[in-house]
């Protein structure tokens, strides 16, 4: 067994002056990924570093500030120690790390505000190397007191000033994340019960529309019916006796309708214009449209009028002229 160099520091006991995780969170503001290896030395994926300190180009970036010792492929590292590559798809064989030294290159040569903090003390540990040939980190107040146990060192006070903020930070993100999900979730059930409302209501329109459906139809079968039978009644009813003579005038005729049948408002004019019409020549031989701007009806209203007074015998259809017109002529007794 090959024992460690008595000038080189034994990696199976050595510990950080600073932990490693709070360091690079000093440093970049986040917790990023990072490898441990049996040697001590610490590798961080260069992605993270980069996305954390706003580098838009992670492969520019280490070709710029970081020099080829201080950067390696994933499989490298692991391979040198006879480890696997880390289970999960973010760890790629050909992922990009960089030592611990790297990452403080990146950091030097960031221009994001939250690493001032921590470029004042690495400048405040180089004048102090300069000055004093050494740099110690201040021991802690308060000691651990249990045997054995590694001696905690207190933060610089900038390093340590950065912590608090970024995690007063984190937690106030945390916090508002927490009512941005709460109330993403209150939306969310509110839409439902709105959507579940809208199947409802739809649901109940297509079943009124069932029954307006079939009320329409009941009602269509009921007047089809009643038009058959008034047809028929007329039919087998006798002619009603004429008030007026061989020889009818327009008021007699108008007045003989308006006590047969119960005229309306259209029927009625069409009557005051046909009528003399009839009893002048005998005969009404008109196209519809003539008639219809006379009195400013339409056609199809001029037609069912016409129809009417046919259905309750005031006038009969003799054909047509040669030009298609109807004729028509009043029913005599």
């Amino acid at each position: 067994m090959i024992e460690p160099n008595k000038h080189q520091p034994d990696p199976r006991t050595q510990q950080d002056a600073i932990d490693a995780g709070d360091f690079v969170y000093a440093a970049t503001g986040a917790r990023v990924r990072r490898l441990t290896m049996p040697d001590g030395t610490h590798w961080f994926p260069a992605v993270d570093v980069c996305k954390e300190l706003g580098y838009t180009t992670p492969r520019k970036a280490l070709l710029d500030h970081v020099p080829e010792e201080h950067r390696e492929i994933l499989e490298t590292v692991t391979g040198r120690h006879g480890l696997s590559i880390p289970a999960g798809r973010e760890w790629r064989r050909d992922l990009n790390l960089i030592d611990l030294q790297g990452l403080i290159l990146l950091v030097s040569a960031c221009t994001k505000p939250e690493c001032a903090p921590f470029k004042q003390w690495v400048a405040e540990v180089i004048e102090t190397v300069q000055r004093e040939g050494s740099y110690t980190l201040d021991e802690a107040e308060v000691q651990p007191a249990a045997a054995g146990a590694p001696i905690a060192y207190a933060m610089p006070e900038q390093v340590a000033e950065a912590i608090v903020r970024l995690e007063e930070r984190n937690l106030a993100t945390d916090e508002q994340l927490a009512v941005a999900q709460h109330e993403s979730l209150a939306l969310q059930r509110t839409t439902v019960e709105m959507q579940r409302t809208m199947v409802e209501m739809q649901q109940t329109m297509v079943e009124m529309q069932r029954e307006t459906l079939a009320a329409q139809q009941l009602t269509a079968h009921a007047m089809e019916r009643i038009a058959n039978r008034i047809d028929v009644l007329a039919l087998d009813r006798p002619a009603p006796a004429t008030a007026f003579s061989a020889s009818p005038t327009t008021e007699s005729v108008l007045a003989d309708w308006r006590q047969r049948l119960s005229v309306t408002a259209d029927v009625w004019t069409v009557a005051v214009v046909i009528v003399p019409v009839l009893v002048e020549e005998g005969e009404l031989c008109q196209p519809l449209d003539s008639i219809a701007a006379r009195t400013g009806l339409s056609v199809q209203r001029v037609n069912d009028c016409l129809r009417m007074l046919r259905k309750h015998a005031c006038i009969h259809s003799r054909g047509g002229s040669e030009d298609g017109a109807p004729i028509y002529v009043l029913n005599r007794p």
